[in-house]
């Protein structure tokens, strides 16, 4: 069926100023629960999502959802006060104010000032849920269920999943700057089951971005994200048992950088730093990571999956370094935070949706190229691990320590790749990790958009990316040498 049988377009743009609320009535209101305090905003939400998976040929869930919502917040010294409700009327938004006005007491704050604004544009805000028709997308899936079985004899079960939404957002300033953002959703996820001689193994490939459905749905790119979900698969089956012990460890590009996320990535987030649990506190303007490690926080990259127009304060995202050739020089920030510490705001105020005070999180967080042949970084292996894949993972944010489980990995012995192993785990903390990198690739790459971050509660869309890299002796968990 072609693509072109997309459903009708969009009714209308979140506009709830027009159709729900008086600007002049929720503005006075915002200004009475601010009053006082050094900050507050009042976010507003629209958002629609769809998601439909297909297991063994059969649709196993299909949902759709909307709603819409805010969130009041005021803000003096350390506390914050919120509150937020589905209901967008005159009357939710003054008991909202009441509650939050409760973190102002007596006042005596300093009203910050507001965001500076921004033209740029990131991405689309056309709704990827109209893209296709339902009829489109449940075609497209039972596709991809009969191209990996005609593929591969030994396939015994297929996961095929679509999602896309469309997040709307409008933010009032107590100064009566209104900002908006139109955030478009996708992505395609494949796995596949298979067996061989009573042995079952898997392998998972997919992504997105801030885009349209209609790229993932063409033949010719879910035909290479199922036969990358397979390739994974029958290299497992070949996989022997990891080896156990400390190691010298290559990285792949791209979607390894998780490991740099979480083991370094959280702990660079400017609330961990002002409350001095993160192994980074204190350590501004020193070494932290080997010389020509460089690590950013970019939420400008044009369609990636963490990037931002403006943060869920109103700031414009940007291009933050937080560690430079190896010294520490910068920390993610929102409003609050940064104020405390005495810096600027990064553009990092996010939250997972109206019912969620924002706080410093990530968007792309990246480690720059350097100037080694990925090749040559293997080569200097004598006995160790070339890790390209990776599933989940543990972090502590005070210590930096971290476990990471490997989804695709191989022994290396005098710098020659051999047999793929299967059950290995990363062992290690980020700060110690980043002080042994002993090469860096000139591959870097972006993960292809699959990333999901979660803290204190929160999840948010995130990216991560980073090239080759040779990090020398991490502990790698497994069954023996």
């Amino acid at each position: 069926m072609p693509l072109e049988d997309a459903a009708s377009p969009a009714t209308g743009r979140f506009s709830p100023f027009e159709t729900d609320l008086d600007q002049s009535r929720a503005l006075s209101l915002l200004r009475k629960a601010t009053d006082g305090a050094d900050d507050g905003e009042l976010f507003l939400e629209r958002r629609r999502s769809e998601s439909l998976v297909l297991d063994d040929g059969r649709i196993r869930s299909a949902g759709f959802d909307a709603g819409e919502g805010f969130g009041l917040r005021a803000v003096r010294g350390e506390v914050a006060g919120y509150a937020h409700s589905t209901h967008l009327t005159e009357q939710a938004v003054a008991r909202a104010a009441t509650t939050a006005r409760l973190a102002v007491a007596a006042g005596g704050g300093t009203l910050a000032a507001p965001p500076p604004g921004t033209n740029k544009r990131l991405y689309p805000d056309t709704d990827p849920i109209l893209d296709a028709t339902f009829a489109v997308k449940i075609d497209t899936l039972r596709a991809i269920d009969d191209f990996l079985r005609g593929l591969d004899k030994r396939v015994v079960q297929v996961t095929a999943s679509l999602s896309a939404s469309l997040q709307e957002v409008v933010i009032l300033r107590p100064e009566g700057d209104v900002l908006s953002d139109i955030r478009p959703m996708s992505r395609l996820n494949i796995s596949v089951i298979v067996e061989q001689d009573g042995r079952r193994e898997s392998g998972s490939a997919g992504g997105g971005g801030r885009a349209g459905l209609k790229a993932l749905l063409a033949p010719d790119h879910w035909a290479d994200v199922a036969r990358e979900a397979l390739r994974i698969a029958t290299v497992n089956l070949s996989a022997d048992p990891a080896p156990a012990g400390v190691l010298d460890v290559v990285l792949g590009p791209g979607w390894p950088g998780i490991l740099l996320h979480e083991a370094v990535g959280h702990g660079l987030e400017g609330d961990f730093n002002r409350k001095k649990t993160s192994a980074f506190a204190g350590l501004m303007g020193q070494r932290v990571a080997a010389p020509g490690v460089t690590v950013l926080d970019d939420g400008t990259i044009p369609g990636r999956r963490g990037s931002i127009t403006i943060d869920d304060e109103g700031t414009p995202s940007a291009r933050n370094v937080l560690i430079e050739d190896g010294l520490l020089v910068g920390f993610m920030q929102d409003r609050q935070n940064a104020r405390l510490m005495g810096a600027a705001a990064t553009g990092n105020g996010r939250r997972e949706s109206y019912a969620h005070a924002p706080m410093p999180r990530m968007t792309n967080t990246c480690m720059l190229a350097g100037e080694a042949e990925p090749e040559a970084l293997i080569g200097e292996l004598r006995d160790g691990l070339y890790a390209v894949g990776f599933g989940g993972g543990q972090v502590d944010i005070t210590s930096g320590k971290f476990v990471f489980s490997c989804t695709e990995a191989y022994r290396v012995r005098n710098g020659k790749i051999g047999a793929p192993v299967k059950g290995a785990t990363l062992i290690g903390d980020g700060p110690t990790a980043l002080q042994n990198v002993r090469g860096i690739g000139n591959d870097m790459a972006l993960d292809p958009g699959m990333g999901n971050c979660g803290k204190a509660g929160q999840w948010v869309p995130v990216g991560v990316g980073q090239p080759s890299l040779l990090i020398g002796g991490l502990t790698v968990g497994g069954v023996g040498g």
